[in-house]
C-alpha cells in the first residue's frame, strides 16, 4: 500500500511523552497490532512540521476539488 492509497484499516493513535524524555506515537490497529514509535524531541518536532505541511497540502487539494465541482 502506498501513502496515496485509501485504507479500510481502523486504528487508534496516542501521542505523549515517555519517562525517558522521548515522544511516543502509539498506534493500535485491528487484529491486535500495537506499534510504539519513540522519537527524540527534535525528531518529534520535525514530524509535527511534516503533519502541518501535509494538512495544508490536503486542504489545497480539497479546495481545488470543491471549486472544480461548482457549476
Amino acid at each position: 500500500m502506498g501513502i496515496d492509497k485509501e485504507s479500510n484499516v481502523a486504528a487508534n493513535i496516542q501521542i505523549g511523552p515517555t519517562d525517558l524524555g522521548m515522544v511516543r506515537i502509539y498506534i493500535e490497529a485491528d487484529g491486535g497490532i500495537e506499534i510504539p514509535l519513540d522519537f527524540n524531541p527534535d525528531e518529534a518536532e520535525e514530524i509535527a512540521e511534516e503533519l502541518r505541511a501535509s494538512a495544508q497540502a490536503a486542504r489545497a487539494v480539497a479546495d481545488g476539488r470543491s471549486k472544480g465541482k461548482r457549476r
